[in-house]
């Protein structure tokens, strides 16, 4: 296993991390636990959750991640492992999180008490804002609607509060997820101007079906030193090929329709058949092919590998050893300028 450093920080991450939003609702604590052992077993050293899981979100599962991920670590070295959680921000209907979550001082502090409790750990490596607390375009939207902005916490207000939490050792570091470029560059330039703790990283979803991190966010997170992880590397299973051989087959585009609207678009298929049959003629499956590709891009820090059974989860723990020739990587390029970004 190959580790990086996040961002400016010092933590010293693998490059395959676990995502965990499985657990709860399509995994048992049990089935949780036993993903936890493989990937730690495997070098895995990076453990990424929200408050907000399991997904699909409901009122009867929320904040059930955390819990199941506590029960674990409670019982492991701490310092070996690097734990990422979130707070869920406005605007996406979760009214059983806080009656709506914000991202100022009163949710703050409730959020990172409640994980931290539900972890049962004294302090989170990086703590992630889910999704900004100002309107911005997400989850298949690609316009910005000026008409849709909203009354939101200063940038410099939530980082001021986060600052408190850092200096009182609670959280290590600091992280964005769903940022924009503007978005990053702003948390970066209010950080330095008022001396508060600067961002390591931004979590947005990055795959072969969306590569829009390259046309902006790459450039601003060079320049402010800022680490990719990259979310959704299999495109919520569809860079499997399971759901061009089956439609209808079991995973969270069927389970959970209303969640993955961004992978509904018409060129999802075909550019997908293409990806598959570039790594059949490579010899590798269309998983691992997809994988190698997200964690060998110079940007990226890690890449968080979801599954909901151990045989999935070994096949894409697989990956960490393949490096994709230049003729496959020609190969991707022609398809990537066919079907540019058909899941953003």
């Amino acid at each position: 296993m190959e580790y990086r450093y996040l961002g400016g920080s010092d933590l010293k991450i693998s490059v395959l991390g676990l995502g965990t939003m499985t657990f709860g609702e399509q995994n048992t604590e049990a089935e949780a636990h036993a993903q936890l052992d493989l990937a730690v077993a495997s070098g895995v050293n990076f453990i990424d959750t929200a408050e907000m899981y399991p997904v699909a979100p409901r009122a009867e599962t929320v904040h059930r991640t955390e819990s199941y991920i506590g029960t674990w670590l409670k019982h492991q070295q701490r310092d070996k492992l690097i734990v990422a959680t979130k707070i869920a921000g406005p605007a996406r209907g979760f009214t059983w999180i806080r009656g709506t979550p914000r991202i100022n001082r009163e949710h703050i502090t409730s959020a990172i008490e409640g994980s931290l409790r539900r972890l049962q750990t004294d302090y989170v490596d990086l703590y992630q804002i889910h999704w900004p607390d100002r309107y911005v375009p997400m989850f298949g939207a690609t316009s910005y609607d000026v008409t849709q902005e909203r009354d939101s916490t200063p940038i410099a207000e939530q980082l001021q509060v986060l600052a408190e939490f850092v200096k009182a050792g609670k959280i290590r570091h600091i992280g964005l997820s769903n940022e924009t470029p503007w978005g990053v560059s702003e948390f970066v330039r209010c950080a330095e101007q008022s001396g508060l703790p600067k961002i390591v990283s931004v979590q947005n979803a990055y795959h072969l079906l969306n590569r829009t991190f390259e046309s902006g966010l790459a450039e601003t997170c060079h320049h402010a030193n800022v680490g990719l992880l990259a979310y959704s590397p299999l495109a919520f299973g569809w860079l499997t090929g399971k759901y061009i051989n089956d439609p209808k087959a079991k995973g969270r585009i069927t389970l959970f329709p209303g969640f993955g609207q961004r992978y509904s678009k018409s060129n999802v298929p075909p550019a997908t058949t293409e990806y598959m049959r570039i790594a059949r003629e490579a010899g590798l499956t269309p998983a691992k092919m997809a994988l190698a590709f997200a964690r060998t891009r110079w940007f990226t820090s890690s890449i968080l590998l979801g599954a909901t059974t151990l045989d999935q989860l070994k096949e894409n723990l697989g990956s960490a050893e393949i490096t994709l020739s230049a003729e496959v990587l020609e190969q991707i390029e022609s398809i990537h300028k066919l079907y540019p970004n058909p899941a953003p």
